[in-house]
Parts: C-alpha cells; sequence; structure tokens
C-alpha cells in the first residue's frame, strides 16, 4: 500500500488543508489521491500541451513559442515528480509532496498565460481553442484534487484568472461573458470540492471506526483475537530482530465474582483487569481479550532476559490486587500466566497460542492458581 507524506511547507500544508478537522492517517489518505492515476494525469497533461503545440505552430511568436516550452517543462517536472513519489511511497520512504503540490498552480498558470495571450492576440480560433481547453480543465480540476479544496481554488484562479483579463483586454464584446462565467466556475468548483470533500472525510471516518470495531474488544477496548493476529503482521515488518513472548492468562474466580455481584460487576472487573495488563506490559506490546476472561500479551522479551519471568510474576501479582468496584464492590482474583515463544512474522502464532494455554493450565493443575509457567 502506497503511503504519501504530509506536506512541511507552510505552502504545502495550506494547499493541502482538507474542509474540516481530521486525524493524521486521514489526511494522509486525502494527501494520496491528489496524485490519482497515469492515464488521469497523461490525459491532462497531453490536454494542455497539444493545445499549445497547435496554437505555437498557426502563432510561430515568442509569446505562443514559449507558452509551448512552459507547457512542456511543467509536464515534465509534474511527471517526474509524480513517478518519484509513487516510488518512494511504496518503498516507504518520504515523498517530495511539497514540490507536486506547487507544481499543479503553476501547471494551472500556464494553461492561463495561453489563454491570456490567445485572447489578446486577436485570433478568434485561438481564443476559443485556449479558452475550451481552460474551461475543460476546471471539471478535472476539481474531481481530481476535491480532496484539497483550496488546491482547486487556486488552480481555478490560476487557470481561468488570466483568460478572464485577456477576454477583457481583447476588445471583443463577445468575451466579456468569460467575465461572468468566471465567478461562476469558480463559486460551483469550490462548493463541488468542499462537499466532496466532507463526503470523503466522513466515508473514511466510518470505515476507520468500522475498522476498530472489527479488530477490537468492545468492553475492554483491547485487541480482540482478529486484530492480534494483524497486529502482530506488523509487527513481524518491525526493524528489530528481537524475539517474542506470548504470555496467556486466565482469571481465577471469575465465574465465582459473576455469580456473587452480577455481569455488570463482571464486565467492569474485566475493563481494570484490561487496563492492569496494558500499565503493565511495555510501549510495543500487543495486548489482546481472547474472550470470556482469557487475555494475551506479546511483548519482545528475549530468552535470557530477566523481564520474561518478571513480566509473568508481575501480571499474576497485579491481577490478586484486589479491584474497587462501584456501588462499593471489592473483589479479588487471581491469574495463570503460561508463557510460549512467538516468531515475528506470525506464522507459528496458533500453535503459540496452544502451547502457552497449556502452560497456563498447567499451572492450574501443578502449581496453583495464579502462578506463571513456560
Amino acid at each position: 500500500m502506497h503511503s504519501y507524506s504530509l506536506p512541511t511547507s507552510p505552502a504545502g500544508r495550506w494547499l493541502a488543508a482538507p474542509s474540516r478537522e481530521t486525524p493524521p492517517e486521514i489526511r494522509a489518505a486525502l494527501v494520496g489521491t491528489l496524485f490519482g492515476t497515469l492515464p488521469i494525469f497523461f490525459g491532462g497533461v497531453f490536454n494542455t500541451i497539444a493545445v499549445a503545440a497547435v496554437l505555437a505552430y498557426r502563432h510561430p511568436t515568442l509569446p505562443f513559442l514559449l507558452w509551448l516550452v512552459l507547457e512542456i517543462a511543467v509536464g515534465v517536472a509534474r511527471l517526474a515528480a509524480f513517478l518519484v513519489s509513487r516510488r518512494r511511497a511504496a518503498q516507504g520512504r518520504a515523498t517530495p509532496t511539497d514540490l507536486y503540490l506547487m507544481l499543479a498552480p503553476l501547471w494551472g498558470s500556464a494553461v492561463g498565460y495561453g489563454g491570456f495571450i490567445s485572447a489578446t492576440s486577436g485570433d478568434w480560433v485561438a481564443a476559443t481553442l485556449a479558452f475550451l481547453s481552460a474551461a475543460a480543465m476546471v471539471g478535472g480540476i476539481c474531481f481530481r484534487n476535491f480532496a484539497a479544496p483550496r488546491l482547486v481554488v487556486v488552480m481555478i484562479v490560476c487557470s481561468l484568472g488570466p483568460c478572464s483579463a485577456g477576454a477583457l483586454l481583447s476588445g471583443e464584446p463577445v468575451f466579456l461573458l468569460v467575465l461572468l462565467q468566471f465567478p461562476f466556475y469558480l463559486f460551483s468548483m469550490n462548493v463541488a470540492a468542499r462537499r466532496l470533500n466532507a463526503m470523503l472525510i466522513s466515508t473514511m471516518k466510518a470505515e476507520r471506526e468500522y475498522s476498530h470495531r472489527a479488530r477490537h474488544d468492545p468492553l475492554t477496548g483491547l485487541l480482540n483475537r482478529e486484530g492480534l493476529f494483524q497486529a502482530l503482521e506488523g509487527l513481524g515488518a518491525a526493524p528489530t530482530g528481537a524475539d517474542m513472548k506470548l504470555l496467556y492468562l486466565d482469571l481465577d474466580g471469575f465465574k465465582a465474582v459473576n455469580d456473587a455481584h452480577g455481569h455488570e460487576i463482571g464486565d467492569m472487573l474485566l475493563m481494570q483487569v484490561a487496563a492492569r495488563l496494558r500499565a503493565l506490559a511495555g510501549p510495543r506490546a500487543l495486548v489482546a481479550r481472547m474472550g470470556g476472561d482469557e487475555f494475551v500479551v506479546i511483548d519482545e522479551i528475549a530468552d535470557d532476559d530477566p523481564a520474561q519471568e518478571h513480566l509473568a510474576e508481575a501480571i499474576a501479582g497485579s491481577i490478586r490486587s484486589p479491584f474497587l468496584l462501584p456501588q462499593g464492590a471489592t473483589v479479588t482474583v487471581g491469574a495463570s500466566v503460561g508463557v510460549a515463544k512467538v516468531s515475528r512474522d506470525g506464522t507459528d502464532i496458533d500453535a503459540a497460542l496452544r502451547q502457552a494455554d497449556t502452560a497456563m493450565y498447567g499451572v492450574k493443575r501443578t502449581r496453583g492458581r495464579s502462578r506463571a509457567s513456560q
């Protein structure tokens, strides 16, 4: 999956700002949509270069030749920035997003320059062709870049603004209609871009929420089984060689709490257990609720690291401490912890779960409850 860098320059951040407050990951996804696909990119670049080439052939003068050179130079620069960004994004490296954003208004300015010199040339054919090309690009600008509404407005102003100025200076009354069309184009495309942007952000937030719910336990907020497997895949891609240990724990005496105090108190107990596990686990650890009163902690701990035994014993000791719950209830439970090794790529996660589960029940049978074993 390609991941493009967020812009860092003040101008880049301003241009790429969405229409509402969004989380960083959604902002990154919005920036990614600005790069689009090669066919869409080539369609816009080919259109403007082709129009500039035809009119440069029709009027082989310095202004029109300069327009053609400008279109080609900007098109090549945009293509280079586009391809470099796609390659670096695929490699997980920083992308030249600011450069790519800055080239977009420059391209719009080249289109506007062509419209201006065509309108002031006195050639109706040239003016009409340049104006049609600029107007056609407005729709593409909006629907390709609505992830950044400000960029849409700036590009339209850069492309149609000079066309309007050229129409005013052309001396042709019929071209004054362009002066009336420009604000309507700008207003309608701005409104459309902002509405589409808001819809896209809402959709992304809904997908993000759905994905979070699908991967997390609704009661404790911990990972569920599916979320644990997915997170383990991401952890396996991390650039570190440390082994990982899987700690499987089961609460001792939880059923008695449910029977004595009710399921509401039992749920509150599970939430407090989850909070203690988060506090004890390392910053990169994965903590999951597998269902019922069973939990899993996966952390990077070497075989000879004393923290391996210490973490398991710390979890068992922490769970043994009384839990203060609402309505004045104080309950005490225990925890049996089994430990197993798991590979970084997660290929033997099922085997590790079974091994740790077996070790956990071995604790219950041979060493008593609220202990840890490998």
